[in-house]
């Protein structure tokens, strides 16, 4: 397990023998540490993103940086001051201890198989994460997004940033690369397991809260599959643990902006709860890999506080799967089923 946040903004162990194969986790990012200007960078970064604002460059820069920067980064690195760890960014260490169990799990079926991690927005870099690998004589490459649920606002940027960065490569590497995974029923165990678990140690709740990260309305209605696959999560999810259609629902947080978003609103659910005579309520992520200020802060703390205001008595947040043992064989099972031809 990592100790330190440097250790953790390794992107991979140093290998004893060159590799051939690699597999590469990604997600978002993180800033380096909970400070406005630390913030300030990551989102210009993040929020410049075609793929996560789709807004025309020449509007939505200015805006970005003449006003959405200057007032959001102070907020943000408040938020994450509440969650920050001694070790630092929560979604950079779990991160790391889920992609050094991956390489473990994997030590058998898939010996001298490299696996990698990486970010979109922050260090580890995705295209200098990818450059190690080629100066490693990597020459086949399976990218896992972590991102169960698979959209072009994340997704989709991962696959922009692959293709950008392999424009370099002389020798091309053999692609795999995965779209989601929200549906397999791995994943869907490891939920399972995380939600007995929870039950087990701090008691059953009379409902369960799904809530996953939310895109705008306008981008599911040109096509964008994202919200469908979190209702299939959902349903499976509630399906296995044998829940009766009024114990649980599911609902989308994170907005940002003024355009309307997918529906319902996770707080919004929270604050209706009780007066529905819902007073206990347990809470689970299922469209986050690993915990992260939109878990640790939006949820846990900020999701609490406006259900307990509103009348509940009791709020639980089931963490997020990050270095579960079931999350990990989840995972590799998907990452031996993609590489069964790699010898």
């Amino acid at each position: 397990m990592l100790n330190t946040a440097a250790a953790a903004t390794q992107p991979f162990a140093a290998p004893q023998v060159q590799a051939a194969g690699a597999v590469v986790l990604v997600n978002t990012g993180t800033p380096a540490a909970p400070r406005r200007a630390a913030v300030r960078r990551f989102l210009a970064r993040f929020l410049s993103d075609p793929r996560v604002i789709e807004l025309p460059r020449t509007l939505w820069l200015p805006l970005l940086h003449a006003l959405v920067l200057p007032l959001r980064a102070g907020r943000s690195a408040h938020r994450y001051r509440l969650i920050w760890q001694s070790e630092g960014s929560p979604l950079l260490l779990h991160t790391s201890q889920l992609r050094e169990a991956l390489e473990r799990e994997l030590a058998a079926s898939r010996p001298g198989l490299r696996v990698a991690q990486a970010y979109l927005y922050s260090a580890p870099e995705l295209a200098r994460v990818l450059n190690l690998l080629r100066g490693g004589g990597v020459r086949r490459l399976m990218i896992l997004p972590l991102y169960p649920q698979g959209s072009g606002t994340t997704t989709g940027a991962v696959y922009d940033q692959v293709a950008a960065a392999l424009t370099r490569w002389r020798t091309l590497p053999e692609l795999r690369q995965i779209a989601a995974y929200g549906a397999e029923p791995g994943y869907i165990d490891a939920l399972v397991a995380s939600v007995r678990e929870h039950w087990k140690e701090h008691g059953r709740s009379s409902y369960l809260l799904m809530s996953f990260h939310g895109i705008p309305q306008h981008y599911a209605q040109q096509g964008d599959s994202y919200g469908e696959q979190c209702r299939q999560s959902a349903a499976q999810l509630a399906a296995a643990l044998e829940l009766l259609p009024q114990q649980w629902s599911l609902s989308f947080q994170s907005r940002f902006g003024a355009a309307r978003w997918l529906t319902p609103t996770t707080s919004e659910v929270l604050h209706q709860l009780p007066r529905r005579g819902v007073r206990a309520v347990t809470v689970i992520c299922p469209g986050f890999a690993a915990d992260c200020l939109e878990t640790l802060e939006e949820i846990a703390l900020a999701g609490r506080d406006v259900f307990l205001k509103a009348g509940g008595e009791r709020f639980d947040y089931v963490p997020a799967l990050n270095a579960r043992t079931e999350h990990v064989r989840a995972l590799a099972r998907l990452i031996e089923r993609t590489t069964a031809d790699w010898t």
